[in-house]
């Protein structure tokens, strides 16, 4: 396989949400398989069969998500190839990248919740069964989403653990969940094509949107271009006796709005 990444992106914190999500993807796909009944190495997670509070009206039940299974899964498919080729230290490079696998793991297991079902007459809840399930996998991208934008710059330099390059904060400790780089990003906004960035110049906009598609964030403060589209299509297709469908031609008129 060819290896696309280019070589001044590597370590940069959209470096690191790749990382992160992909590991967390795996994650949630492997264990939704498992509990779905697809797969013959492993199904629910059987250590909450029994038990619960009998005190408190309730008792595990139903099929747990094995999220033990998957997050193991996704270390020996994506943590155990780096070690194997570069050693368990590695450089600093391999540490954060394992790091980072590990942070979209940690994400997945952190938003676990519990969900019950009442058991009673007249639906009242005398008793509830109760498992353990993961969070949607658009909660679980918020969460690293958060993450990537609080991201951690490391020292390059690795010696007995990874480390704040930022020598005053090297006291805080960096968290399991915690998304780690190295190396600054590149300005996305303007093309360099030796980078391979196509920069923002000419991408459709959303005026009224605050997120990513807004103009004010995609333009990069550019300001944009605004012109009128026609739009021409069937519409208020009849089907006539016999045999043919009879349509009208609409046209409409849209705004369409484009970075500077």
């Amino acid at each position: 396989r060819s290896n696309t990444i280019v070589p001044c992106f590597v370590g940069t914190k959209e470096t690191a949400f790749i990382y992160a999500v992909t590991s967390a993807g795996l994650v949630h796909a492997v264990t939704r398989s498992c509990s779905a009944g697809n797969m013959t190495e492993c199904s629910c997670d059987m250590n909450l069969r029994h038990g619960g509070s009998a005190s408190e009206g309730w008792h595990w039940g139903g099929c747990s998500d094995d999220i033990h299974y998957g997050m193991s899964f996704s270390r020996k498919f994506l943590d155990a190839p780096v070690k194997n080729v570069t050693g368990k230290s590695g450089g600093g490079l391999v540490a954060m990248n394992l790091h980072n696998n590990e942070a979209g793991r940690q994400a997945v297991a952190k938003l676990m919740s519990v969900d019950c079902r009442c058991h009673g007459v007249s639906g009242s809840c005398a008793v509830k069964t109760c498992w353990k399930t993961m969070s949607s996998f658009e909660k679980i991208g918020r969460f690293l989403k958060d993450k990537y934008e609080n991201s951690i710059q490391i020292s390059d330099r690795l010696k007995k653990k990874l480390r704040r390059k930022e020598k005053s904060q090297r006291k805080i400790p960096i968290k399991k969940e915690d998304l780690l780089y190295v190396n600054k990003s590149p300005n996305y906004c303007v093309e360099d094509q030796k980078l391979g960035i196509p920069g923002t110049q000419g991408r459709e906009c959303n005026r009224t949107s605050e997120g990513p598609d807004g103009c004010n964030l995609l333009c990069c403060g550019r300001g944009y271009n605004t012109h009128v589209v026609r739009h021409v299509e069937r519409c208020e297709c009849k089907f006539v006796w016999c045999c043919y469908v009879r349509c009208r031609r609409c046209e409409t008129m849209t705004d369409v709005h484009t970075c500077k």
